[in-house]
């Protein structure tokens, strides 16, 4: 039964603590409200036209804060120029159903080209495709006003949350500080090493490559210790290739 239960309902991010989920859902509550209670002082609509996406961005943020789809950069810019992407496709293509999937596509495009991809940015471009064409200019900007300035408080609370949480945010590749690491040198690889692994396999992954040298690295420095053997030295410092 409980070899059924992990194959079946373990959770599917690699590192993924309890502690780590109760730490995100708490930040993920406080955000939530907060973005709740900016949207009823700054929107003039009863229905919080773009409440779920700033919910989805919260996810990120507060779940996940190593991915770089959880970046400041990532939230603040995808959602910003997402929304920018949306109002430009149903001004050019007014008929909503027809302007969903190219508004999605050019925000998908846009944040790529501009190093911002946040998934929620989608929902944010769909949002204003399907809102825009009820609402006046003055509307419009009581509309978009909500998902940017939510965007931003969500980056300032996530940066505050996680000074205690004891996750880096805005990321960055060190180990967690809470948990025990073995003070082991880094590990042989370097960046040139993983981009070639990258680039052998063919995928994208949520991780940066930074991350994937000094999980590697532990990885090689608990093996060194559990074989008894000296932790594995580099022969040439971490760098960018």
């Amino acid at each position: 039964m409980r070899r059924i239960w992990n194959a079946r309902f373990s959770p599917l991010l690699a590192g993924g603590t309890l502690r780590d989920r109760m730490v995100a859902c708490l930040g993920a509550l406080v955000g939530v409200l907060l973005a709740a209670l900016t949207y009823r002082e700054v929107s003039p609509f009863p229905t919080p036209l773009l409440a779920a996406p700033i919910g989805a961005s919260a996810v990120l943020v507060f779940a996940v804060p190593a991915s770089p789809l959880a970046q400041p950069w990532s939230v603040v810019g995808g959602n910003a120029i997402s929304l920018v992407v949306g109002i430009a496709v149903i001004a050019l293509l007014p008929q909503e159903p027809l302007a969903a999937a190219p508004a999605i596509a050019l925000a998908i495009l846009a944040m790529s080209l501009t190093g911002c991809l946040h998934p929620p940015g989608g929902a944010v471009a769909l949002s204003t495709v399907l809102a825009a064409p009820a609402l006046t200019a003055p509307d419009l900007a009581a509309f978009a006003a909500p998902i940017l300035i939510n965007s931003v408080l969500l980056v300032a609370l996530g940066w505050a949350f996680h000074r205690y949480s004891g996750h880096s945010y805005p990321h960055r590749p060190v180990p967690v500080k809470w948990r025990e690491a073995p003070p082991a040198p880094p590990a042989g690889i370097v960046m040139a090493d993983v981009d070639q692994a990258l680039a052998d396999l063919g995928e994208t992954f949520d991780v940066a490559r930074e991350d994937l040298v000094l999980l590697l690295a532990r990885a090689e420095a608990h093996a060194a210790r559990r074989l008894g053997a000296p932790a594995p030295v580099a022969p040439q410092p971490l760098a960018r290739a």
